[in-house]
């Protein structure tokens, strides 16, 4: 019996990226996309916004406990999450239009995981060098004690970044200044030391190891992108009638030379470690670097500008041809896209509607039916309701109750003489009411009576109501 040689393996190991360093506009555009939304992330939770006595003075804060959402002068409640739900429609529409037009540009520009890497490389770059430094660090199989030093160093401030991200997630949800002292004495509850644990566990291995492989493996939007983009999407590409034949292919010996010297310059500046010559690709994320490298070399060697660009595939014909391509405005301002922005547009105007038409005082009303009424020793008949009234308003108000229907019909508030309680500042309040009919009246007698209930601020006179109903003794 002869030995047999183990199988192929199916799976190749992970080639790890070092991007060279390369300069450019758009290099430069993802450096202040980089430097906005970190800065947005880490410093929103510390902005104060004055909300009156006894109110979180958070300008953005996600109160789960009192099922409260703070932005600036803006406050979200639990049953209000309509206006979350049009957030996130927006922001899903926002996608698709800007895919539509651009390809994939929130992956190459503003996704976390992009911004969080790009942050990551740079202290790599800082700490080991660029590219061919790295490279051969890489490729240093022995651990002597300048690699090691240079492999903590970097882990401990991709460490540091990873759990300033995390700490500053928890911030959104509790008060920042004072999480933050309990973060660090120890009496924050454990829910926020175990967030801040899994991200930064999450922030430093997708960040710092995973990398390209979060975008190509774990994110779903590559294979989506294809249904939102069509022949007139502006995307990455390469302008393969112009660059070809290149320097050193076969074609060239018998061919006039493209502009292509093969350089490898876009390559070696990928993020993602792919070549664009080789045409559209799953992995692209559209972030632009390979054209600030072509044009630096384009540059260089006396060439226009343009091998890799933002191209449309619709234009390819055109091009070939020696033609221009069409204005940029044409191809982003076509049908799609200005579906996509209507739609946009509509749920956004409708969210501001309703944010601006929403009253301050609200009430719910929920009749007590057990028992369904309750014979008094006069021989009136009393319905008992439960009313929720909520004061969104950042200061205590006065709210009077009344009731219309039969004028037959009083109304009594448990707890006090008179039709009217106080409601503390952006707070509800339950308070139990009791409707009653005098004996012999219609709705006493009526197995049914309609009724609404009113409730008036008292300061200002803004009012709401609710229908219900009051039960006599008519069906019995």
């Amino acid at each position: 019996m002869t030995d047999q040689a183990p199988p192929p393996s199916l799976y190749a190991a992970r080639e790890p990226i070092f991007p060279r360093r390369v300069s450019g506009s758009f290099r430069n555009l993802k450096w202040v996309i980089l430097a906005v939304t970190l800065g947005i992330y880490y410093l929103v939770p510390w902005i104060r916004w004055d909300r009156g006595p006894d109110l979180p003075n958070q300008a953005v804060l996600l109160d789960l406990a009192n099922r409260r959402f703070y932005f600036f002068w803006i406050e979200i409640w639990s049953h209000e999450f309509y206006f979350v739900a049009g957030l996130l429609i927006m922001a899903g529409l926002g996608l698709f239009l800007f895919t539509s037009a651009l390809g994939r540009v929130w992956c190459g520009y503003a996704c976390p995981q992009t911004v969080w890497t790009d942050l990551f490389i740079l202290v790599e770059r800082w700490v080991e060098g660029d590219r061919n430094a790295r490279l051969r660090l890489h490729r240093q199989e022995k651990m002597d004690a300048r690699k090691l030093r240079l492999r903590l160093t970097k882990w401990v401030l991709w460490l540091l970044i990873a759990v300033a991200t995390g700490g500053a997630w928890v911030f959104y949800f509790a008060d920042a200044p004072t999480l933050f002292v309990e973060l660090f004495t120890g009496q924050a509850h454990a829910v926020a030391y175990i967030t801040v644990a899994i991200l930064t566990a999450t922030t430093f291995v997708f960040g710092g190891f995973m990398r390209e492989q979060i975008c190509i493996y774990a994110c779903p939007w590559p294979r989506i992108q294809a249904a939102m983009m069509d022949e007139d999407t502006l995307t990455v590409a390469y302008r393969e009638w112009r660059g070809e034949p290149r320097k050193h292919s076969q074609e060239a010996k018998t061919q006039p030379m493209g502009d292509c010297i093969d350089c490898m310059a876009c390559v070696n500046v990928c993020p993602m470690g792919i070549d664009i010559r080789d045409g559209q690709q799953l992995e692209c994320i559209t972030c632009a670097l390979c054209i600030d490298a072509c044009d630096d070399v384009m540059e260089r060697i006396g060439k226009p500008r343009g091998l890799i660009d933002y191209i449309a595939l619709s234009d390819e014909d055109r091009e070939r041809k020696g033609a221009e391509p069409r204005a940029v405005w044409k191809h982003i301002f076509r049908p799609r896209t200005m579906l996509y922005t209507a739609l946009w547009s509509a749920v956004g105007v409708a969210l501001l509607v309703a944010l601006f038409i929403r009253a301050e005082i609200e009430m719910t009303v929920a009749a007590v039916r057990n028992p369904t009424f309750v014979t008094l020793s006069d021989g009136s008949i009393r319905n008992t309701y439960d009313i929720r009234l909520r004061n969104k308003n950042n200061d205590e108000r006065l709210f009077r109750l009344s009731v219309v229907g039969d004028p037959a019909l009083r109304i009594q508030l448990e707890g006090t003489p008179y039709g009217s309680v106080d409601v503390p500042a952006d707070t509800s309040l339950l308070q139990r009411v009791y409707v009653v009919a005098p004996r012999g009246s219609d709705p006493a007698e009526a197995g049914r009576t309609d009724l609404r209930f009113w409730v008036e601020d008292l300061s200002n006179g803004d009012r709401a109501y609710k229908d219900s109903s009051f039960n006599g003794t008519g069906d019995q």
